[in-house]
């Protein structure tokens, strides 16, 4: 045999070697960092290759990064225990019926109908071997399909209306993945019926960051350390059948400065040592209170500043 002969026969024994390789041939750390950097569709596809790629594709520890990147802002302590709640009183999958598909199939197709390959996933289905309920790629799913509502907090409620401006109010959310917006379910105001607010974008909106009950007073940590110019949020009703909501404060006396000078609202005092809720039914009470200490919680109130100043 020729010199020229076994080269060629050399090289095309190597390229059918490298034709027959897989993404599975691949070693552990480099697999493992081609998944990291995958898009949530792209997991869900990958997923669908075979068993080995779907376990892989389905660990807490991808689906992690995903959630921190698109839910942490608005997803905090009170949403996970909805979660939590939600999935033990579920016997079944925590995935929803899409129409006549179902299950998990059903309801990816729902979200990436085009980048799924159909046939596969359904063997996926028929094994029953999905996600575990109790799994960051479930709760992620569950976000995303808009079925599960979870308790956040939206800036300038009812789409910045007169009576709520410069506040925020607790409610319970459902994302629409098609216009990547938010409904909003308020709490009652006494017998009124819950009132609810679509189209609702992601910058009004955030995680609670105190563990109280809109119903319950906030239980204020902060009155001895407050200082003249010191920004505050305080708890507001109109009167006591109103769930609480969160108005943003500059100073202790506490003065409201978006209404005008002689308002009835424009300043109020409240007691350090012994903070208790105080007002009255004409002007509203006033609850806990919460210092300001952060420069992104800051800034988000000014960009609710009223253009005009308020009577």
């Amino acid at each position: 045999m020729t010199p020229k002969k076994t080269s060629f026969i050399s090289k095309a024994e190597s390229v059918e070697r490298i034709s027959e390789m897989s993404v599975l041939d691949l070693p552990d750390l480099v697999l493992e960092c081609i998944l990291e950097k995958l898009p949530p569709k792209g997991l869900c596809k990958m997923a669908c290759v075979c068993t080995s790629l779907r376990d892989r594709c389905m660990s807490d520890h991808l689906w992690e990064k995903h959630m921190k990147n698109k839910w942490a802002r608005i997803v905090g302590p009170a949403a996970y225990r909805e979660w939590q709640w939600y999935i033990a009183s579920r016997k079944g999958s925590v995935f929803f019926d899409q129409g006549k598909e179902k299950g998990l199939m059903g309801y990816l197709t729902h979200l990436w109908p085009i980048v799924l390959i159909r046939s596969s996933f359904r063997s996926i289905v028929r094994k029953k071997n999905l996600a575990p309920m109790d799994s960051v790629m479930s709760w992620y799913f569950a976000l995303e399909s808009g079925k599960f509502w979870f308790p956040a907090q939206v800036y300038n409620r009812e789409n910045g209306h007169v009576g709520f401006m410069l506040s925020c109010y607790d409610a319970e959310l459902s994302y629409d993945l098609r216009t990547d917006t938010f409904q909003a379910r308020y709490p009652p105001h006494g017998r009124r019926a819950s009132p609810t607010e679509t189209g609702v974008t992601w910058d009004r909106l955030r995680a609670s960051p105190v563990d109280t009950s809109p119903h319950d007073l906030h239980i204020s940590d902060c009155l001895n350390e407050l200082q003249p110019g010191d920004h505050i949020e305080i708890q507001w009703r109109r009167n006591k059948e109103f769930p609480y909501g969160t108005c943003g404060a500059d100073t202790l006396v506490l003065e409201f400065n978006q209404y005008t000078r002689g308002s009835r609202w424009r300043t109020t005092t409240v007691s350090r040592k012994d903070h208790r809720e105080e007002g009255n039914e004409a002007d509203g009470f006033y609850g806990g209170i919460r210092k300001l200490c952060g420069n992104e919680e800051i800034s988000m109130w000014k960009k609710l500043w009223p253009s005009e100043v308020l009577e």
